[in-house]
C-alpha cells in the first residue's frame, strides 16, 4: 500500500529523469534502491557455499567441485537477476508497479479475466485502466489467447490461483528469509570470537535480534531509513574488497572457473549428488524478485544502474574470492562449521565484517517484511484475503506501512523456523524452494503477458518461457526432491495460506451474488415517492454496500423495521479496482438514485491495489463535496415519467476532490455563526438558515460561474443542512451460511471456514474510522 504522497513524489522524479534526463536523480534514486532492494540479495555469500558444501558434495584436492560450484553460481546470476529481470522483466510494468500482482492486473485488463465482482465499464475509462490497451489483430495467436482466456472459467480460475500461489510464497520467503539472514550472520560468532560454546549462543541471539527487527515495525524504516543504503553499500564494498585479496592471495586464475565447461565437469563428477546440490547454489539469486517487486518505489534505470554497476560486480567478486580461498584449503580447522563466508574473512577482520554482516541481514529482513506488508494488502484490495488493519508508517516515503497482525505472526513463524531448524542447511532448503516457485511463477505470466500485452509474436514467449522455464525446472527440482529435509516447510505455509485465500475469495464472491439477486428493485423505491413512506429526520445517513448499483437488501430490511431515516442518502461503496493507483481527480462517481427530490446519492470510491485508504475526517468532507460538486455540475433528470420511472437511471459523473480542484465546491466549518468567509471575491457561499446556533456551521463555497438553477440550490442547502446535523452510518452486519441442499463441502468451507475468517477480520469500513456513537448495524443472514 503506497501513500498519494508518495505515488506523487515518485511520480514527479520518473518524469524528471524522463523528460530532463537529469543523471542526478537517476543516481539518487540507483542509490536508494540499495538499502531498498538489495539487501536480502546482497547477503547471500553468507550461506550459499555452505549450504551447497552442507552434505551432499565434498571439497576434493582436485578443486573441480568448487569450480563448478562458481560457474553455476557466475551463470546463475548472469541469466536470471541480470537478463532476466534486468533487461526483460522489468519492461512489464503496470503503470510503473511490479510485482506478481502487476503482471496479473495487465493480463486482467487486456483480456478481461478479472476476478473482482464489482467492475464496472466506468472503470474502463480510468487513465490508468486503457493505458497502452490495444487489442491483438484478430488473425493472431494472441487475439485467439484472449478470447479462450474470456470464454473459460476455469482458465481465469487458474490465473488467479497462479498470482495466488506467486503471492503465498512471498509470504513463506518474508517468514524464512529473516531467520536464514540474520542466523548465518550470527553464525560468524564461531569463528569471529572463538567461544566453545556457540550453539548455545547463536540460537537465543538470532531470536534476540528477530524480535527486536518486529518489535519496531511499527515505528516504520522512514526513522532509521536512511541508514540502509550505507550499510549495504558498505557491506558489498566489504565482500567485493576481501574477494579481491583472496583472488590475489590464494588464486590468481580463479577467473578460469567462470566457463561453463567447468559446469559440465562439475556434473559430470558428482552426478545426482550435484544435482541435489543445486538446491544450495540456488540461494544466489534469493532476492532478485524484489528487483521486479520494488519497481514502483523507483525507476526501471535506478535498478538496472545499481545492479549492474553494484550489486553484479560484488557479488561476483565475493563468490571468487571464496572459490580462490577454498582452493588452496581443503581441511578447514573448525570441521562443524563447514565450508563457509567467514573461514575465508582474515581473521583480523572477522568481528567488524561479523557487525556488518548482521547489520546487512537486518536491512534485507527488513526489506521482506515490508514486502510481505505490501503483498497482503493488495490481496486483500483484489478480495483475497481478510480485512487486516493497515497502518501507515510515514506520510512522505512510499510504500511504508505496518500490518499488526501479520507482523506478530511472521514473528512467531520465524523464531519456530529458527528454533525447529537450527542449521542453514535446512532453512536454505526450505528459503530456495520458496524463492525458485515465485520466479517459475513469473516466468509463466510474463509469457502471457508477451503475447497479449506486449503483442509479440508466440515463438518469442515460448522462448522466453523454455530457456528460463528450463533453468528455473531444474533448480525447483533439486529444491523439492529435499522435501523431508525442510523444502515442506514452504508448501506447508503456502498450502496454508493459499486454503485462507480460496476460502475468503469464494466466500466474499458468494456474499456479492448473494446481495446482487436480492436487492432492492427501483419501482419499489420510486413506488414509496420523495418521502419514500417514512419520517425523514435532519442528517446524512451513509449506507456502506458492496453493490455499485441498485439498492441494498439491508435498506429495505431497515425502514421496514424502523420506518424513519435521515433527509439525505448516500449508498457508499468503497472498491478496489485493478489498477496500481486511481488519480484523485477521477476517485469518486457521484450520482442520483431516483428522482432530484428524493435526495438519495450513490457514491463510489475508487482505490488502487496499491493506494492508501483515507482513515480519517478528511474522507467524509471530501465524500459531501464531491456529492455537492455533482449537484452543480452534474446530470440531473428533472421531469421523470413513463417508462423512465421503471429505469434504474443512475448517470454516474466522476468527481474530483477539494484538493484537486480548487475552482470546485469547497467545504468549510466554523465554530462561530457570526464568522464571516474569507476569501476570492469571485466566489459565493450557501449558508444555513437555521435560527438554532450548532456548535459548527457548515458552508459550501462554490464559484460565481457557471450560474447554478434554483433546484440545485435548494440541493445544495438541504445537503449542507444534513451535514451540519451530522453523518450516521448505516452497516450491514451479514451472517453467511450455506443454504440448504448444499453439498457437505462447501458447508464446511462457508459455516466454519468463512465464518471464521469473517468473526475474526476488520469490518469492511474499518478504513472510515467510524465512530460507534454514529453507527448502526442491521443484521442479516445471507443463505448463499
Amino acid at each position: 500500500m503506497d501513500l498519494e504522497t508518495g505515488v506523487n513524489q515518485n511520480r514527479n522524479k520518473k518524469e524528471s529523469w524522463r523528460t530532463k534526463e537529469s543523471w542526478s536523480t537517476i543516481l539518487t534514486l540507483a542509490y536508494q534502491s540499495l538499502g531498498v532492494v538489495y539487501g536480502d540479495l546482497s547477503t547471500s555469500p553468507l550461506y550459499v557455499y555452505k549450504s551447497t558444501f552442507a552434505e551432499d558434495i565434498t571439497h576434493s584436492e582436485s578443486n573441480e567441485e568448487i569450480y563448478g560450484v562458481l560457474s553455476f553460481v557466475f551463470w546463475t546470476l548472469t541469466l536470471v537477476p541480470l537478463l532476466k529481470y534486468v533487461f526483460i522483466v522489468l519492461r512489464a510494468d503496470d503503470n510503473g508497479e511490479g510485482g506478481t500482482f502487476a503482471l496479473y492486473s495487465l493480463l486482467c485488463r487486456h483480456a478481461k479475466v478479472n476476478s473482482l465482482p464489482s467492475c464496472q465499464l466506468a472503470d474502463e475509462e480510468l487513465s490508468s485502466y486503457k493505458k497502452d490497451i490495444i487489442s491483438p489483430a484478430p488473425t493472431t495467436f494472441g487475439a485467439t489467447l484472449k478470447s479462450t482466456l474470456e470464454r473459460y472459467r476455469v482458465l481465469q480460475r487458474f490465473l488467479l490461483v497462479l498470482a495466488l500461489l506467486g503471492a503465498c510464497m512471498v509470504i513463506g520467503d518474508g517468514i524464512l528469509t529473516p531467520a536464514l539472514s540474520v542466523f548465518s550472520a550470527v553464525s560468524g560468532i564461531e569463528l569471529a570470537i572463538g567461544k566453545e560454546h556457540h550453539k548455545y549462543v547463536e540460537v537465543p541471539l538470532t531470536c534476540v535480534i528477530l524480535i527486536a527487527l518486529f518489535a519496531l515495525q511499527h515505528y516504520g524504516t522512514h526513522r532509521v531509513g536512511f541508514l540502509f543504503a550505507p550499510v549495504v553499500i558498505t557491506w558489498l564494498v566489504c565482500i567485493s574488497a576481501i574477494g579481491v585479496y583472496n583472488i590475489v592471495q590464494w588464486d590468481r586464475h580463479v577467473y578460469r572457473a567462470l566457463s561453463p565447461h567447468y559446469m559440465y565437469k562439475f556434473l559430470k563428477k558428482t552426478q545426482r549428488r550435484g544435482w541435489m546440490s543445486l538446491g544450495g547454489i540456488l540461494l544466489c539469486i534469493t532476492g532478485s524478485e524484489a528487483m521486479f517487486a520494488d519497481l514502483g518505489h523507483f525507476s526501471q534505470l535506478s535498478i538496472q544502474i545499481a545492479f549492474t554497476f553494484m550489486v553484479y560486480p560484488s557479488l561476483i567478486l565475493a563468490y571468487m574470492g571464496q572459490a580462490a580461498y577454498l582452493s588452496q584449503h581443503h581441511v578447514i580447522e573448525n570441521e562443524s562449521y563447514r565450508i563457509g563466508f567467514y573461514v575465508s574473512v582474515p581473521e583480523k577482520l572477522r568481528l567488524p565484517v561479523l557487525v556488518i554482516a548482521i547489520l546487512a541481514a537486518v536491512v534485507g529482513s527488513q526489506a521482506i517484511i515490508t514486502g510481505t506488508f505490501s503483498i497482503i494488502k493488495q490481496c486483500s484490495s483484489l478480495g483475497c484475503f481478510p480485512r487486516v488493519k493497515i497502518v501507515n508508517t510515514s506520510s512522505k516515503i512510499h510504500g511504508q506501512i505496518y500490518i499488526p497482525e501479520i507482523n506478530w505472526t511472521l514473528m512467531l513463524l520465524c523464531l519456530a523456523v529458527t528454533i525447529g531448524f537450527r542449521d542453514t542447511k535446512k532453512m536454505g532448503n526450505a528459503s530456495g524452494l520458496a524463492v525458485i516457485t515465485v520466479m517459475l511463477v513469473t516466468t509463466c505470466l510474463m509469457s502471457l503477458v508477451i503475447v497479449l500485452c506486449w503483442r509479440k509474436s508466440v515463438i518469442l514467449a515460448l522462448c522466453f518461457v523454455i530457456f528460463f522455464g528450463m533453468i528455473e525446472a531444474l533448480y525447483f527440482s533439486a529444491s523439492l526432491i529435499k522435501f523431508l529435509g525442510g523444502a515442506w516447510v514452504p508448501i506447508a505455509m503456502a498450502f496454508t495460506f493459499m486454503i485462507v485465500m480460496c476460502i475468503w475469495h469464494y466466500g466474499s464472491l458468494k456474499k456479492y451474488e448473494f446481495d446482487v439477486q436480492n436487492k432492492v428493485s427501483v419501482e419499489w423505491l420510486l413506488g414509496l415517492g420523495p418521502s419514500l413512506g417514512i419520517v425523514r429526520v435532519r442528517g446524512i445517513g451513509l449506507i456502506h454496500t458492496e453493490l455499485v448499483s441498485g439498492i441494498p437488501a439491508i435498506f429495505s430490511h431497515f425502514v421496514t423495521n424502523l420506518p424513519a431515516f435521515h433527509q439525505v442518502l448516500v449508498f457508499l461503496c468503497v472498491k478496489s479496482v485493478p489498477v496500481p493507483h486511481v488519480k484523485h481527480e477521477e476517485r469518486f462517481l457521484v450520482g442520483h438514485i431516483g428522482p432530484r427530490e428524493y435526495r438519495m446519492y450513490r457514491c463510489i470510491v475508487r482505490y488502487g491495489y496499491r493506494d492508501a485508504h483515507k482513515d480519517d475526517s478528511e474522507f467524509e468532507n471530501d465524500l459531501v463535496c464531491s456529492i455537492a460538486e455533482f449537484i452543480r455540475t452534474g446530470k440531473t433528470r428533472l421531469n421523470v415519467n413513463g417508462e423512465d420511472l421503471r429505469k434504474d437511471f443512475e448517470d454516474m459523473t466522476v468527481v474530483g476532490t477539494p484538493s484537486t480542484h480548487l475552482s470546485g465546491v469547497q467545504f468549510c466549518e466554523d465554530e462561530d455563526v457570526n464568522a464571516e468567509l474569507v476569501g476570492p471575491s469571485e466566489r459565493k457561499e450557501i449558508l444555513s438558515p437555521r435560527v438554532t446556533k450548532p456548535k459548527k456551521r457548515v458552508r459550501f463555497v462554490i464559484p460565481e460561474s457557471p450560474k447554478i438553477d434554483r433546484g440545485a440550490q435548494e440541493e445544495l442547502r438541504e445537503l449542507m443542512e444534513a451535514r451540519e446535523a451530522g453523518i450516521a452510518y448505516i452497516l450491514g452486519h451479514s451472517y453467511v451460511r450455506a443454504k440448504q441442499g448444499s453439498s457437505l463441502f462447501k458447508k464446511i468451507v462457508i459455516n466454519f471456514g468463512y465464518d471464521f475468517l469473517r468473526r475474526n477480520s476488520r469490518p469492511p469500513t474499518y478504513t472510515l474510522s467510524v465512530p460507534h456513537a454514529s453507527t448502526l448495524e442491521v443484521g442479516m443472514v445471507y443463505n448463499v
